[in-house]
C-alpha cells in the first residue's frame, strides 16, 4: 500500500488531465493567432503574449507536478492557514497594490504582476471544503449558514475594496457547492429573485418600484386568510425589497465607476454607444459572426489580425476562437468545458470523504462561473466585468490559479484511489 502512495501519478484520472490539458493548447493557440504578425518571429517569443504564456504554462506544469507530488492529506490541513494568508494579501493589495484598467487588484514582484484574487477562489474553496466537513457541521443549522456566508463573503468584499468588482461576482458561484450540501432551494430562489430586483431598481423609477411593492403587499395581505402572518411576512418583504432598491440605486450611483455603469446600462438597451463603451461587444459578435460555420481558418481571423477587437487575448479570447475556427470549433470548445465539469463533478462523488468532495464541487463551480460569464460578455448577452476563460485566456496568475485547482483535485483523488486498492 505504501508503494502505492509514493507513485501517485499511476492513479491520476487521465481523462480529466487530459481535457484539462487539451484546453490550455487551445489556449495557447488562440493566444498565438490573436497576436500573430509575420514579423513576431514565431510563437515562443517573449516580447509577445504567446511567448509569454509559453513560459505560463511550463511554470503551470511545475507547480502541478509539485503539487501533485504531495501528501494528499496536506490540503485539508492546510486550508485555514492559506485562507487566513490570502485574506492579508487581499487587505495588503487595496493599500500597495498596482492599479491596472482602473482595478487596484495586482501585486508587482519584479517584472511579474499577479492577482492575488485569482489565488483567493482556491483558498477559499478549501476553507469552505474545510468547515463544512468538520464534525457536527450541518447546513439546516442558522449558524452554519451564517458562518459559510462570511468565508465566502469576506474575501468578495475585499476584492470589491480594490475595485475588481468582477472577480467578486465569481464568489456567488459557491451557491451551488451550499446547495450540494443540502442548503435550502428558497436560497437560490431569492437569489434569483434578488437579482431580479437589482435589474428592475435599475431599469425603473425608485418612486415607482416602492409603489408596486406597497400594491403588491397590500393585495397580499387582503386575500391571505391569515391575515396576521401574512401582516408580519409583508412588513418582513417590503423592508427587504426597499433596502434592496435603495442599495443597489445608491451603488449604481455613487460606487460602481463610470465605465461599469455604461456596460450596464448598455447591456440592459438604456443606452446604445456601439463607437463607445459598447464597442469591444460590438467588435466581439462581428468576429464571432463572421466565422461562419466552420470559421476562416487559424491565423486569418481578419478582425482578430487588424486588431479591431479589445483584450482579445484575455477577457474575449473566445472571439478569436469563433472567427478563425468558426461554429464548428466554439461548440467543440464548449463540449470540452462540458466535459471537464462533468469528469470534476464525478471525482467529487465517488471521493471517499466530505472534504474531498465539497472541494470537488468548489472547483467546478467556479470553472463553471468563468465559462459561463465569459462567453456570456463576449456574446453580448452578460456585461463585461473582466473575467477570464480558464485555461484559455492570457494570463500568469488566472492560469496558476486553475492549474493549482486542479493538481489539488486530481492529488486528492488519486491518493484516495491507491489507498483503495
Amino acid at each position: 500500500m505504501a508503494g502505492k502512495q509514493e507513485n501517485p501519478f499511476k492513479y491520476i484520472d487521465r481523462p480529466t488531465l487530459i481535457l484539462m490539458l487539451a484546453l490550455v493548447l487551445i489556449g495557447w493557440v488562440a493566444i498565438h493567432a490573436a497576436v500573430y504578425s509575420p514579423q513576431m518571429g514565431g510563437p515562443f517569443n517573449w516580447e509577445h503574449a504567446a511567448g509569454r504564456q509559453a513560459v505560463w504554462i511550463l511554470t503551470s506544469v511545475f507547480l502541478f507536478v509539485v503539487l501533485f507530488s504531495m501528501d494528499y492529506r496536506l490540503f485539508e490541513g492546510m486550508a485555514s492557514i492559506s485562507y487566513i494568508i490570502m485574506i492579508g494579501i487581499l487587505v495588503a493589495t487595496i493599500f500597495l497594490g498596482k492599479e491596472v484598467n482602473g482595478a487596484k487588484a495586482w501585486i508587482q514582484i519584479g517584472p511579474v504582476g499577479l492577482q492575488p484574487g485569482e489565488f483567493a477562489k482556491l483558498a477559499t474553496c478549501l476553507m469552505v471544503a474545510s468547515y463544512l466537513s468538520s464534525y457536527d457541521v450541518r447546513l439546516e443549522n442558522q449558524t452554519t449558514q451564517l458562518i459559510s456566508a462570511f468565508i465566502i463573503l469576506v474575501p468578495a468584499f475585499l476584492i470589491i475594496l480594490s475595485r475588481d468588482t468582477g472577480s467578486a461576482l465569481v464568489y456567488a458561484s459557491f451557491i451551488f457547492v451550499l446547495q450540494r450540501e443540502g442548503l435550502s432551494i428558497i436560497y437560490l430562489v431569492l437569489g434569483l429573485a434578488t437579482i431580479a430586483a437589482i435589474v428592475l431598481s435599475i431599469l425603473i423609477p425608485a418612486p415607482y418600484l416602492y409603489g408596486s411593492v406597497g400594491v403588491f403587499m397590500m393585495l397580499y395581505v387582503l386575500f391571505s386568510r391569515r391575515k396576521k402572518q401574512a401582516s408580519i411576512t409583508a412588513i418582513t418583504w417590503t423592508a427587504a425589497s426597499t433596502a434592496i432598491i435603495y442599495g443597489v440605486q445608491y451603488a449604481f450611483e455613487h460606487i460602481l465607476q463610470e465605465h461599469q455603469k455604461t456596460r450596464i446600462l448598455l447591456l440592459l438597451g438604456k443606452i446604445e454607444d456601439p463607437s463607445g463603451a459598447g464597442y469591444n461587444v460590438n467588435q466581439s459578435l462581428i468576429a464571432i459572426g463572421s466565422g461562419g460555420f466552420l470559421g476562416k481558418g487559424w491565423l486569418n481571423g481578419t478582425q482578430t489580425k487588424f486588431d479591431y477587437v479589445p483584450e482579445q487575448t484575455t477577457d474575449f479570447i473566445f472571439c478569436t476562437i469563433g472567427e478563425e475556427w468558426g461554429f464548428v470549433g466554439s461548440t467543440v470548445l464548449i463540449i470540452l468545458f462540458g466535459l471537464l465539469l462533468f469528469r470534476i463533478i464525478h471525482i467529487g462523488e465517488r471521493m471517499p470523504t466530505k472534504f474531498g468532495r465539497i472541494y470537488a464541487y468548489g472547483v467546478a463551480s467556479i470553472i463553471f462561473f468563468h465559462v459561463l460569464i465569459n462567453l456570456g460578455m463576449t456574446m453580448g448577452i452578460l456585461p463585461v466585468i473582466g473575467i477570464p476563460l480558464p485555461f484559455i485566456s492570457y494570463g500568469g496568475s488566472s492560469l496558476w490559479a486553475f492549474s493549482i485547482l486542479m493538481a489539488i483535485l486530481l492529488r486528492m483523488d488519486a491518493g484516495m484511489r491507491s489507498t483503495m486498492r
